[in-house]
């Protein structure tokens, strides 16, 4: 059990018969009364996201969260299968329990979160940070650089972003795995 103001981002609380991630809070002090703890609260399971209020001092049942990081192999139909780093098990996940699934390639290790007490899988992260090739791109139009301009741009993967005009095929660039958003050109030294 935890008190309501040890709630913090990224803690998980049982709740509602489910598994809520804090995913923000606010600790706030109203002009009259008892200090509260706003949160808002994913879960797990399902994605919902809400809002709830707690008041100081309410005991809340947390949940033992383990992180291992875990290799991606490859996708069938029963999701996407990952390797254990240290005892070589192979477990399925969801693909869209994945956060930044659609930059995910095979090799890849992704930091998966379980509950201690039974095994239940929580959530799948990619770093935030990756590096994929171009495997079609359209080529820029000198001159029309003036403004920040991009081009649509595939990866290797299939995902589909957003590139400046100067980025073309073949070349390997940064992504951000939460927003698919480029970061930069990976240069060979």
């Amino acid at each position: 059990m935890i008190n309501s103001q040890e709630i913090k981002i990224g803690t998980c609380i049982r709740m509602d018969g489910g598994i809520w991630k804090c995913v923000d809070f606010q600790h706030r002090k109203p002009g009259k009364g008892n200090t509260v703890m706003n949160t808002k609260l994913k879960n797990v399971a399902d994605g919902r996201v809400l809002e709830r209020t707690f008041q100081v001092g309410f005991k809340l049942d947390d949940v033992r969260v383990e992180h291992r990081p875990y290799q991606y192999l490859y996708e069938d139909g029963t999701g996407c299968i990952f390797m254990n780093q240290e005892t070589f098990e192979q477990i399925p996940i969801a693909r869209d329990m994945i956060t930044g699934a659609d930059f995910m390639k095979e090799g890849d290790v992704v930091d998966v979160q379980t509950d201690t007490s039974d095994g239940t899988i929580l959530s799948a992260e990619m770093p935030v940070k990756t590096n994929l090739v171009i495997t079609h791109s359209e080529p820029g139009i000198k001159g029309n650089t003036a403004t920040n301009a991009t081009k649509p741009a595939t990866l290797e993967t299939g995902a589909e972003v957003r590139v400046p005009l100067f980025i073309n095929e073949g070349e390997t660039i940064t992504i951000d795995t939460r927003d698919g958003s480029y970061v930069g050109r990976v240069t060979d030294k």
